[in-house]
């Protein structure tokens, strides 16, 4: 096996603001695609971006109440 290479944590906040630019892209193309409305994909890309992220919060929140798949030292 080769030798394992660790992450840093700016990887990975990198990964996550670009995995939510092409998500949010990727809702507006689909709102303009359905409805030709180019106002209507931008609004509902900017109110999917900023709810997910408070949704994904809230998510993370109440996993962290929880035990489920924690080992105890």
């Amino acid at each position: 096996m080769g030798s394992m290479c660790m992450e840093k944590p700016i990887r990975s906040v990198v990964k996550a603001i670009s995995w939510r630019i092409v998500a949010t892209l990727t809702t507006i193309l689909l709102v303009v695609i359905f409805s030709r409305d180019l106002a209507l994909g931008t609004v509902v890309g900017i109110t999917e971006l900023v709810v997910k992220t408070v949704v994904y919060y809230v998510h993370e929140r109440v996993w962290n109440l929880s035990s489920f798949g924690r080992v105890k030292e």
